[in-house]
């Protein structure tokens, strides 16, 4: 069963308006025009497509086609390409998936193995599938809390400080600290040791709730100067840690293979820059029960550089969703194959990160 989608652009004719010579021309120029990217005439479909028609009468049912808007015409050619409107029709209700080999979901489970942390485990899912795919592979996981283990400050002047965290996950990150004045190295290693033995196994907000009530309740047995670094250090993080999407991106040379078009790839590539535009996109397929697609300009974003987009979201052990894995390519991409390795990728996060 075909993954849903939600376009953005007119609806597209249903192949009920379509009798059956109309349909098999339209699936053979879909067909020719992904394998091949170009244009596709009806002497070529006369003499190869075993339709036993003649030119004249296949450009006919282009014409038709084309006036339905499902067909367009290039000015430097007889021959024609599908629109948008097209393979959208073709990928909802005509296209033939083509489930992942064996050797193909054993590359992307590859980099889910045990003890693998989360953001790494990730970035080599989301590499393996833009392998793959031969498209440009992303994952996003939404503003996440992290666990904390241990925390130390490395410092580095009189009033400055790197705050290292180590998450429950094996996840460390760096923040850089404005000290409050007076905090000396042997300030900074008490402000540690305290962190990393009361407040261990929490997320940075209960562990700020839980530093304020010990200190309210006077049980925190910090002088005023660990108190303050203390705080400094959870504060730098809890600030923006949930509100602040990761975003990983790989492949993006696979853009480039092949590609005669170098302003499309430029427009593209840019594209990819747009961090919160590329955010906002998947969020839209954050809500979705199944694989989303994007073709062309249901897109805003990709528009312009004329690429698709196939998303899915992935989900904790509690069914809350986690986050969204996909890849970005041109329209002219094997929807066939890449369409159900994107839901395969979506659905062993889904069984192995929870």
């Amino acid at each position: 069963m075909l993954p849903t989608s939600q376009p953005t652009l007119a609806p597209s004719p249903s192949l009920a308006e379509l009798n059956d010579r109309a349909r098999e021309i339209f699936r053979q120029i879909v067909d020719a025009y992904l394998a091949s990217g170009a244009p596709v005439g009806s002497r070529t479909l006369s003499k190869g497509g075993g339709l036993g028609l003649s030119p004249a009468s296949i450009r006919n049912v282009m014409q038709d086609l084309e006036e339905l808007g499902l067909l367009a015409a290039p000015h430097t050619s007889a021959g024609r390409l599908p629109t948008d409107l097209g393979l959208r029709m073709f990928v909802d209700g005509m296209m033939q998936a083509a489930e992942p080999t064996e050797d193909e979901r054993a590359a992307l489970e590859a980099g889910l193995a045990p003890g693998v942390a989360m953001e790494e485990a990730l970035t080599r899912t989301t590499a393996a599938l833009s392998g793959l795919s031969q498209c440009a592979g992303l994952v996003m996981v939404p503003g996440r809390e992290l666990i904390i283990r241990q925390v130390s400050f490395v410092p580095l002047s009189p009033q400055r400080a790197l705050v290292v965290l180590v998450g429950a996950d094996g996840t460390v990150e760096n923040r850089l600290l404005d000290l409050p004045p007076g905090v000396l190295p042997a300030t900074l290693e008490a402000a540690a040791n305290y962190i990393t033995a009361r407040l261990a196994g929490l997320t940075l907000a209960e562990a700020m709730v839980r530093l304020e009530t010990e200190i309210a309740r006077d049980r925190a047995t910090l002088d005023r100067l660990t108190e303050a670094a203390v705080s400094a250090g959870l504060a730098v993080w809890s600030s923006d840690a949930a509100a602040r999407p990761v975003l990983i991106v790989r492949g993006q040379a696979h853009l480039i293979e092949g590609e005669v078009d170098m302003e499309r790839v430029r427009q593209l590539l840019d594209d990819l820059e747009d961090k919160a535009e590329l955010i906002r996109l998947l969020e839209n397929a954050r809500g979705a029960d199944a694989t989303r697609i994007f073709i062309g300009a249901e897109s805003r974003l990709f528009s312009l550089s004329g690429s698709s987009v196939i998303a899915s979201p992935y989900r904790g052990r509690d069914g809350r969703v986690i986050g969204v894995v996909g890849v970005i390519g041109p329209t002219r991409l094997n929807y066939a194959r890449v369409i159900p390795m994107v839901d395969y990728t979506a659905r062993t996060l889904s069984r192995l990160v929870s």
